[in-house]
């Protein structure tokens, strides 16, 4: 079946429907790992959003439920260039076109991905509706404006607070849409870990007597969570505060700087960013549309993105506090950095 993405520019792309049919509407972004598609479908960081893989092959290895990072996905949209019927790999449970019809999302391939990518990056992020029909231009923008991703993290976060035994570190994790692989980097360590939901009030996270605070990944604008930031204000300078992504982004609004929107955003798992402590660069992970503009006072920067300059962490200069932008848990991506956990629980 023809299904064509209309973008808020008037602009039109042509392809054909698979997955759950029905019409998706949602903030459109690219992403440009070669693999780890599953992996980007149950990120929750991306709720809300019609996802485009700049990869043209997507499918080939299927979907198997022990690299999922949560328990459904969080895509509103699915594009790819070619979809693969046929995937061919000892670990594969699911072919890509069931998994995406069971969970309910629309997607479309045979669409030049290539030519919307560049669309992207010259205009910028915007809104986009995924349809098989015939649709009026009343209709396309009264949809596109009733659009936002405002209750996002409140979708996505855990509805109540939950434990995982370990005999090392205790950590309580505050959820905004936490990647399953964070929590597993953790248990690697042995934590102990306490993970509570994103609008959980300071006083019940320090009830928990934490020996550390970990503000996770999630979806969204930073800016919108005023309760959120209420709550991190309160317990600067009580208990140590590490943070990843979003928590990054929280975290400093926290401290009083400023955040801002990217452009196009960075997105995949081929993003080099120089920790300026140890002098050298690293692969990361990357899945955010938001960044750290304005550091706070009384903080470093400690890496920085080597593709346009923009903040990937930071450090209090007295407090325990130590946030990144990008993902060092990866899933997907390389995981390079994968000891930057060691460096969170040393703060």
């Amino acid at each position: 079946m023809k299904a064509k993405l209309i973008l808020e520019n008037g602009m039109v792309f042509g392809g054909r429907a698979f997955g759950y049919l029905q019409e998706a509407v949602g903030e459109v972004v690219f992403t440009t790992g070669m693999t780890g598609y599953q992996e980007i479908l149950t990120d929750p960081s991306y709720h809300g959003q019609i996802v485009s893989m700049t990869y043209p092959l997507i499918g080939n290895y299927g979907v198997n439920l022990e690299d999922i990072e949560s328990c459904r996905p969080s895509v509103k949209g699915f594009i790819v260039r070619e979809a693969c019927d046929y995937p061919n790999n000892f670990r594969c449970e699911f072919k890509l076109e069931d998994y995406l019809r069971n969970n309910k999302i629309m997607a479309m391939e045979q669409v030049d991905t290539r030519a919307l990518t560049k669309v992207l990056r010259i205009n910028g992020t915007m809104k986009g509706i995924i349809t098989t029909e015939e649709l009026n231009e009343e209709y396309i923008n009264g949809k596109l404006q009733g659009y936002n991703n405002k209750a996002a993290v409140t979708n996505v976060t855990t509805k109540k607070k939950y434990t995982i035994p370990g005999k090392g570190m205790h950590i309580g994790v505050v959820d905004y849409g936490i990647k399953s692989n964070i929590l597993r980097s953790f248990m690697e360590r042995d934590c102990a870990l306490t993970i509570f939901p994103a609008a959980t009030s300071y006083d019940e996270i320090l009830k928990a007597n934490p020996d550390m605070v970990f503000l996770s990944n999630g979806p969204g604008d930073p800016a919108d969570l005023t309760e959120v930031i209420y709550n991190l204000k309160q317990l600067l300078g009580k208990k140590p505060i590490a943070g990843i992504c979003l928590g990054h982004q929280l975290l400093a609004l926290a401290l009083g700087g400023k955040t801002a929107k990217l452009k196009f955003g960075h997105r995949g798992c081929n993003h080099p960013v120089k920790d300026i402590e140890e002098n050298k660069v690293y692969i990361t992970s990357q899945n955010h549309g938001y960044f750290v503009e304005e550091l706070p006072k009384d903080t470093t920067a400690t890496h920085i993105s080597m593709n346009d300059g923009t903040i990937e962490g930071m450090r209090h200069n007295e407090m325990p506090i130590y946030s990144v932008q990008f993902h060092p848990e990866a899933s997907p991506g390389p995981r390079d950095i994968n000891s930057l956990f060691d460096r969170f629980m040393e703060i």
